[in-house]
C-alpha cells in the first residue's frame, strides 16, 4: 500500500474509533441510572445537544455522500437515543425534560424543513447545512468554557475529567486532519475549538494539579 493510502486509512480509523470511543462515554453514565435507578449526578443537556449535533452531521454526510460521517454519526445519534429513553425513564421530573426534547427536535425539523424545501439547489444546501452543523459543533466545544472559568476560580480541576479531554484532543485532530484532507473547510474549522479547549484543559491540570485540589480543600475547611 501507497503511504498516503497508509495515511488516509490512518485518519479514517482514527476518525472512527476516537469518536465511537467519545460517544460510548455515556454508558458509564447509562451503568449508574440503571444501578441507582435515579439520575443523580447525570447530566440531560450534553446527550441532547450531541444527538442533534449527530443527526445533523449525519445529514451532511448523506448529502455528501460520506460514508465515515455517516457510520460514525449514525452510531452516534444511536447511542445518544439509548441514553435520552434511559433519561427519561428514571427522571422523576419527565415533564421538563420532555420539554427540552420537544424544543430542539422541533429545531432540528424547522431545519430540515428549511433545508431540504426552501433551498433546492443540492449545492447551497449541502454549504448551508455545512455551515449549521459547523456553528453548532463549535458552540458545544465553547459550552464548558463556563466549567473551566470555575476551575479557575477554584483553583480545583475536580470537575474536570482528565481521559474525556485525552478522547477529546484525539477526536478533533483526527476529524481536523479528515477535513483537511477532504479540503472541507466544515469539517475541520469545527472541530478545531476541540483542539483549543483541550489544551487549555491540559494546562489547568497542570496548574492544579489533584494533590493542589486536596490541599486547597483542606484550607477552605
Amino acid at each position: 500500500m501507497e503511504a498516503g493510502g497508509l495515511l488516509d486509512s490512518f485518519i479514517y480509523g482514527a476518525c472512527v474509533v476516537f469518536t465511537l470511543g467519545m460517544f460510548s462515554a455515556g454508558l458509564s453514565d447509562l451503568r449508574h441510572m440503571r444501578m441507582t435507578r435515579s439520575v443523580d449526578n447525570v447530566q440531560f443537556l450534553p446527550f441532547l445537544t450531541t444527538e442533534v449535533n449527530n443527526l445533523g452531521w449525519l445529514s451532511y454526510g448523506a448529502l455528501k455522500g460520506d460514508g465515515i460521517l455517516i457510520v460514525v454519526n449514525a452510531v452516534g445519534a444511536a447511542l445518544q437515543t439509548l441514553y435520552i429513553l434511559a433519561y427519561l425513564h428514571y427522571c422523576p421530573r419527565k415533564r421538563v425534560v420532555l420539554l427540552q426534547t420537544a424544543t430542539l427536535l422541533g429545531v432540528l425539523l424547522l431545519g430540515y424543513g428549511y433545508f431540504w424545501l426552501l433551498v433546492p439547489d443540492p449545492e447551497g444546501r449541502l454549504q448551508q447545512l455545512g455551515l449549521f452543523c459547523s456553528v453548532f459543533t463549535i458552540s458545544m466545544y465553547l459550552s464548558p468554557l463556563a466549567d473551566l472559568a470555575k476551575v479557575i476560580q477554584t483553583k480545583s480541576t475536580q470537575c474536570l475529567s482528565y481521559p474525556l479531554t485525552i478522547a477529546t484532543l484525539l477526536t478533533s485532530a483526527s476529524w481536523c486532519l479528515y477535513g483537511f484532507q477532504l479540503r472541507d473547510p466544515y469539517i475541520m474549522v469545527s472541530n478545531f475549538p476541540g483542539i483549543i479547549t483541550s489544551f487549555i484543559r491540559f494546562w489547568l491540570f497542570w496548574k492544579y494539579p489533584q494533590e493542589q485540589d486536596r490541599n486547597y480543600r483542606l484550607l477552605q475547611t
